[in-house]
Formats: structure tokens, C-alpha cells, sequence
């Protein structure tokens, strides 16, 4: 699906062979897009409306299931915006609250983790801060992902003897 699919060029890529052992770790900016553009698109094909099941009991566990990562997908966009508005910032909350809710009974064997509850105070920071691109931290881990790639042999070049 992302090899096939047509995206604004100002929208970060991820690998097309996404999943596969070649393909690599994802960065956080690249999370994102996949959260935000890919999953939702691949989830809808498969499991939104006008889609075929083996039963509707299956049809109706699939429906749920997509109703509730959209909530987390929509919040992730929401916090995403490049604006921000109280409503947002509450509209953010009310998406977490309901996949948090409902957490239990798609998933039965998940577990609330802090990370869970921290997600709810984010709108606090979208109110104070403005949107989460205002205070995100995804060029400086590009600039770190560019600079561990750099090849070195881990020893001081001929600048250390300027500094003895």
C-alpha cells in the first residue's frame, strides 16, 4: 500500500518495504506518518464499510476495532496540527479518553501503562504551548540519526593537540 499510494511531496516518506527486515527502524517523524496517513488508509480498505467478512461477528469486532484506533489516529492528528484552538486541544483529549476507554475491551490482555495516562495530560500542553510542532524534537533526531552514521574510528584527530 505505501509503494502505491499518492502523497503530497511535502509529506515524509516511509519505506515502502515497511515490515520487512531490509527496511529498518522507523524515526518518530516517520511513525507519524505512518500512523496518520497509511494505517488509517490500509485499515478503512480492510475493515471499514462495504468491506466482506466470514461472519458479522467478525465484521462487527473488525468495525470496532478500526472505530477505535481511528480515536488514537484523530488524536495523533489533532496534536499534530499545525494550529491549535481550545477545541482541539479538548477534542484531543475527548479522542484519548475514548481509546483509553475502550482499550480494554478490543484489546482484553492489554495493560494500562503510565504512558497511557501521560497521553491524557497532553492537551495541558497543547493549551499552554500551542500545537506539538511548536515543541517536537524530530530534526534534532534527524540530526542525531545523521551524525551516528558518520564513520569513525572512535580516536582524536590532530585537533586534540591544539587543546594540550
Amino acid at each position: 500500500m505505501i509503494r502505491t499510494s499518492d502523497v503530497p511531496s511535502c509529506l515524509r516518506s516511509v519505506p515502502h518495504n515497511f515490515g520487512s527486515l531490509g527496511a529498518g527502524s522507523l524515526k518518530a517523524d516517520e511513525w507519524r506518518t505512518m500512523i496518520t496517513v497509511y494505517l488509517p488508509l490500509a485499515l478503512v480498505s480492510l475493515w471499514g464499510d462495504g468491506t466482506v467478512h466470514k461472519s458479522s461477528v467478525i465484521a462487527v469486532q473488525l468495525r470496532e476495532a478500526l472505530d477505535h484506533t481511528m480515536a488514537l489516529v484523530s488524536a495523533v492528528h489533532i496534536a499534530c496540527a499545525r494550529s491549535m484552538t481550545r477545541e482541539r486541544a479538548f477534542a484531543y483529549r475527548s479522542y484519548i479518553a475514548a481509546w483509553l476507554s475502550t482499550l480494554k475491551s478490543i484489546h482484553p490482555s492489554a495493560t494500562y501503562r503510565t504512558n497511557g495516562h501521560m497521553a491524557t495530560h497532553i492537551h495541558q500542553f497543547l493549551l499552554s504551548f500551542g500545537p506539538v510542532r511548536s515543541w517536537w524534537c524530530f530534526p534534532f533526531e534527524r540530526l542525531i540519526g545523521q551524525l551516528q552514521r558518520l564513520p569513525t574510528n572512535n580516536k582524536f584527530g590532530m585537533w586534540q593537540l591544539a587543546w594540550e
